[in-house]
Formats: structure tokens, sequence, C-alpha cells
């Protein structure tokens, strides 16, 4: 996108952002966007992602810009930033999808965490063997190329450890993985036509419905799961 296409994804939601303000930002080294070899920026998804960051904490917290960089060097090293105290009421996060279910966001998510085997195993309380079944039936796989853990290991491990005091064992997960290998296909089956677009709209919009859909269907797998134990 360019500054312009930037500034119409921004305003509806913050009305008083303008170019100068966005090039204020950048000048300030909260954002970086790419330069064309004519100079031109070019920002994607997450340079917008970003910039809602930064405008959401200084109209609803007004924090300083000085604060906000701290945050965002701390996102962008894969932490977590300072939890903020609201000046306004605030909904709980257990109301804002369905019994508390993955939100879309929850799926759009992108981090940078990356876990040695070691960190893995201390981070989420599991001993080697485990974490060893966990990889031999295919639940957790490290990132090719690396070797390094990444966040979705991280809580599969933790939900194994945690399961594996009810007496489950890796090998009785593997329902687990097929019911959510079924689900992964018939989301692509269904998103495979969007994904043939070869610009970046497209794309950014089989993306989107990708997450849509996968929130639907967890919600939809949570709630039968659940619905069946009621009247069993």
């Amino acid at each position: 996108m360019n500054i312009g296409e930037v500034l119409e994804r921004l305003r509806p939601d913050f009305p008083g952002v303008t170019i100068p303000k966005i090039r204020f930002l950048e000048a300030e080294g909260l954002i970086k966007p790419e330069r064309t070899p004519a100079g031109y920026r070019k920002f994607t998804g997450a340079d917008v992602d970003r910039l809602r960051y930064i405008l959401t904490m200084q109209r609803d917290h007004y924090l300083p810009l000085k604060v906000i960089g701290e945050h965002l060097d701390a996102i962008d090293r894969g932490l977590e930033p300072p939890p903020i105290e609201s000046v306004v009421p605030t909904v709980p996060r257990v109301s804002l999808a369905a019994d508390g279910l993955p939100s879309t966001q929850s799926f759009s998510r992108t981090d940078d965490v990356r876990l040695s085997r070691k960190e893995l195993l201390k981070i989420a309380e599991v001993e080697e063997p485990l974490l060893d079944q966990l990889e031999q039936f295919g639940l957790i796989v490290p990132r090719t190329g690396t070797g390094h853990y990444d966040t979705d290991a991280l809580v599969i491990a933790t939900t194994a450890r945690e399961l594996a005091a009810y007496g489950f064992e890796p090998r009785h997960l593997r329902a687990f993985k097929t019911a959510a290998d079924r689900e992964v296909g018939l989301v692509e089956q269904v998103v495979a036509p969007h994904k043939r677009g070869r610009d970046a709209a497209a794309k950014a919009r089989a993306e989107e419905t990708v997450s849509e859909i996968a929130a639907l269907s967890v919600r939809l797998h949570a709630t039968l799961v659940k619905a069946g134990l009621r009247s069993s």
C-alpha cells in the first residue's frame, strides 16, 4: 500500500490521522515502511496494524511516544507489552467471543517467538519423553530450517501436560490432530478460489477469510463437544 491507501484504512477509526502524522511517526522510528527504488513508501498490513496500535495507545491511554516505542520493541522481540490500565470501563475478554472461544484475531496472529528445545521444555514444564512423543505423533513440529519452536508449540505442549494429569497420553491426542486436519482441509477447500488472485489485495482477503472461517469452525467444534457432553 502507498501512504494514501494506509490513510484510507485508518481514517474510519482515527479521523484525525494525516499523512504528515504518519511521516512523523516514521521519523520517530516507530514504523519502518519499505522504500521502492524511487524512494516511495510501501506499507504492509503489519505496518498498518502497528500504526493502529500507536494511535490507539495515544488516543485511549495517552501514552507518550517513548513509552509506545518501548512497547513496540517488546512486541518485535516476541514479548508481551506491559498491561495498560484502561481509563474507561471495558468489556471482559471472555465476552468478546462466544464462550471465550478463539477469535478471528487469534488465527491471524503472527509472532516471532522462537524457542529452543531446552526453553520449550522449561517454559511448558514438560519432560523430554513427553515432547518426544508429541513430535512422534505429529502434534508438535519445529520450524523448518531453524529447529526452533513457536507459540503454537508452546500451547500444545502445555495443554498436553495438563491433559496428562487426567490420563491422556500423546497417542490419545492423535484423535484431536486428525479432527484438526479434517477441519483444515475443509477451510482450505473453501478458500482455494480466493488464493488464486495474484494481487496483494486478493491475498489479504484470502488471509482474512481463512481467519474468519477457522474461528467459526473452532467455535462450532467446541460447542458441539460441549453440547454432546451435556446430553450424555
